[in-house]
């Protein structure tokens, strides 16, 4: 599973960013940050939206808290640069790669 997890993460980070440069070249809000009040509004700018930026808010934050636990349990490498890409580049990249180095923590 733990090649599984790192081809996901991979995958996880790609995809996204592709439409994130699409936008970035389109408006010129570079990776979503350069005017991230634009970016705010769009992302709660109606109400399915809205339900979608909570649920992936709510989801972010749950996985910040238990990976923070299985962290202190299992003391993984690197657990900083997985906070930070997750931060930068989402859940979908973050998350398979917490994984992928809890997976080859576990293995060793």
């Amino acid at each position: 599973m733990k090649y599984t997890y790192l081809i996901v993460s991979i995958i996880g980070f790609i995809i996204p960013t592709i439409f994130v440069v699409f936008e970035s070249l389109e408006t010129g809000n570079i990776l979503l940050y350069y005017d991230s009040t634009a970016t705010l509004q769009h992302m709660f700018s109606n109400r399915i939206s809205t339900i979608f930026m909570i649920d992936l808010l709510f989801t972010v934050l749950a996985f910040f808290l238990w990976s923070y636990r299985e962290n202190k349990k299992d003391s993984i490498k690197y657990m900083y640069a997985v906070w930070l890409l997750t931060l930068l580049f989402g859940l979908a990249g973050g998350f398979p790669l917490f994984l992928y180095l809890k997976e080859k923590r576990v293995v060793r």
